[in-house]
């Protein structure tokens, strides 16, 4: 068994559609080093990097991790890189997390981000498939969601518009108490989201996530290092990558079999019964408003086809709800691909650590961070809590909140 490993230091950018302000090198090293100060390290501290983006096209460059890597820290130490699309930062966190627990490594860096704006974000992921194998489908995000929302509203009779719009407009107003969200909407309602344009039927225009330049870090320390860093720190009690095949005969993409099986391992690994009694606190990757549906049927939260009713118009997932969704306003307000996945990581840690400001759950002790990508067939989840061993958060929870473990 390995050891365990707490992450403790995040750094996010300073986060906008455009970052004209830095290239693709700076926004990395500007996100390592808000991560190590935060760590209370020095760079000398860092023993091994893992530096990822996602695909190639959207940096203009080949191995955009070596153009990084005397920003990132990287020079004369270990230095890897992660690709696997959307969940490239998810899964780069977790390389980092073994790194750490296998006993190789004790102060490793991890680093995921894109600069967006120097390409056509839709034309790489159309570009990014076999031209004889995956092309079928490769239209882009949206039109691609846009089928995967229509197979599950029509398994899912309950769903409608109106959720769509009633999920944007939470998760906007979640962002306005981020200081790390690019879209940041005052003025939204269900209103002005139904009234929006279409995107692709059934999306329309703010049902999907902007496009961001920006990169997320963070530091996680093998037991020993971790125990004595006097910070704030969030236990990595599991972690699981699982992948469909993009061309499986019968592949229903409104039901994700890879997450399913994803959470059934964290959830085994954790002891975790009852996600709706027993997390806290979730950050899932919502490129488009639907996928908050798709994505909490899949982690076991209500019976499949019943979120819109279950979760969304009974307030469960909103931030005074019974389990908090998205505090961060979620991908529908941040997001650069390579570094959101991450993001999903470092806001549940910074909700382990009570760290997280204005949108802080209160007492937050477990929480579970999800990343999504690929052709709508990878899924990553990371399951954290304040306590060292997790029984012990359990019984936090329970002293205080009066739930059963």
């Amino acid at each position: 068994m390995g050891r365990k490993v707490a992450i403790t230091g995040v750094g996010q950018t300073k986060t906008k559609l455009k970052r004209k302000d830095v290239n693709y090198a700076e926004l990395m090293g500007e996100a390592a080093r808000l991560a190590i100060e935060d760590a209370g390290l020095a760079i000398d501290d860092i023993d091994a990097v893992v530096c990822s983006s996602s695909i190639e096209f959207f940096e203009g460059i080949n191995e955009p991790e070596m153009f990084a890597t005397d920003f990132t820290f990287g020079v004369m130490k270990p230095h890897f890189r992660i690709q696997t699309g959307g969940t490239v930062g998810a899964s780069t966190g977790i390389a980092g997390w073994y790194l750490a627990s296998s006993g190789m490594y004790n102060n490793v860096l991890v680093i995921s981000g894109d600069k967006l704006n120097e390409t056509s974000v839709q034309k790489g992921l159309s570009l990014v498939y076999s031209a004889t194998m995956g092309r079928d489908f490769a239209a882009g995000a949206p039109s691609a969601v846009a089928c995967q929302t229509r197979a599950y509203m029509d398994r899912a009779p309950l769903a409608k518009l109106e959720h769509l719009a009633r999920i944007g407009t939470q998760m906007r107003k979640n962002a306005l108490k981020n200081p790390h969200a690019t879209l940041k909407l005052p003025q939204i309602s269900e209103e002005m989201m139904m009234n929006m344009a279409w995107l692709s039927t059934p999306l329309k225009l703010l049902d999907s996530c902007p496009t961001s330049d920006a990169a997320c870090a963070m530091v996680l320390q093998s037991e020993e290092y971790a125990d004595k860093n006097n910070r704030p720190k969030a236990w990595v009690q599991a972690v699981s990558t699982v992948a469909e095949g993009v061309n499986t005969i019968n592949r229903d993409w409104s039901i994700p079999e890879a997450l399913r099986k994803a959470a059934k391992t964290v959830y085994k690994e954790t002891g975790i019964t009852n996600p709706m009694e027993d997390i806290d606190v979730i950050e899932i990757y919502d490129a488009f408003s639907s996928q908050h549906m798709i994505w909490l049927e899949s982690l076991g939260l209500c019976e499949d086809g019943r979120a819109a009713i279950d979760l969304i118009d009974s307030g469960v997932t909103r931030m005074d709800g019974k389990l908090p969704v998205n505090p961060s306003g979620g991908v529908l307000s941040n997001n650069s691909i390579g570094g959101s996945a991450m993001i999903r990581q470092a806001e549940i840690a910074l909700q382990i650590m009570g760290r997280a400001g204005e949108r802080q759950v209160k007492d937050a002790e477990i929480g579970l961070a999800h990343g999504w990508g690929g052709a709508i067939q990878f899924h990553t989840l990371m399951v954290m809590s304040k306590e060292k061993e997790i029984q012990k958060s359990f019984e936090n929870r329970k002293a205080r909140k009066g739930r059963k473990v």
